[in-house]
């Protein structure tokens, strides 16, 4: 139970930061609008937390090792509420800061928390920090560089 807690809460911390920081870079680089941000930090918080969750749901069913119903559970609500929790901590710097600040905040702050999730892990599996935070977050911010382009792209070319 506590390996379906733990993949659960990493799978809904990595999601909500990822998701969330590619799309607020996206919509504040192609709309400059507070309303379109929030608006997409709780559709997300709502529809891509159900959707992972079920995912998840289904991936630890599909499972060759067959987790009991129980461990299918804690995986997928765990899924869901830390998705929805890290997804929704980021309507904070949006609603208390100007909105490019919230943005650069937002980025900082999601950056840390993958960094911490990937250090907590590798030291867990003892593996290099280093090498696991380096790979983590250079993978957040290609989304963060991709989603700020198309932004851009979309505001130019609509």
């Amino acid at each position: 139970m506590k390996n379906a807690l733990r993949i659960g809460l990493s799978f809904g911390l990595t999601s909500g930061i990822i998701t969330t920081l590619g799309m607020m870079v996206g919509l504040n680089a192609g709309t400059h609008s507070r309303v379109a941000v929030i608006g997409g930090i709780l559709t997300i918080a709502i529809a891509d937390s159900l959707s992972d969750a079920l995912g998840m749901h289904l991936s630890e069913e599909s499972e060759d090792k067959h987790p009991s119903g129980v461990e299918v559970w804690i995986a997928t609500i765990s899924t869901l509420v830390s998705k929805i929790l890290f997804t929704s901590f980021f309507i904070i710097p949006v609603l208390t800061l100007d909105l490019n600040t919230a943005i650069m905040v937002s980025i900082a702050l999601g950056m840390f928390l993958l960094g911490v999730l990937s250090y907590a892990i590798a030291r867990s599996q003892k593996t290099n920090p280093l090498i696991a935070i380096a790979e983590h977050l250079f993978i957040a911010l290609i989304v963060i560089v991709l989603t700020s382009y198309v932004g851009n792209w979309v505001a130019v070319n609509f």
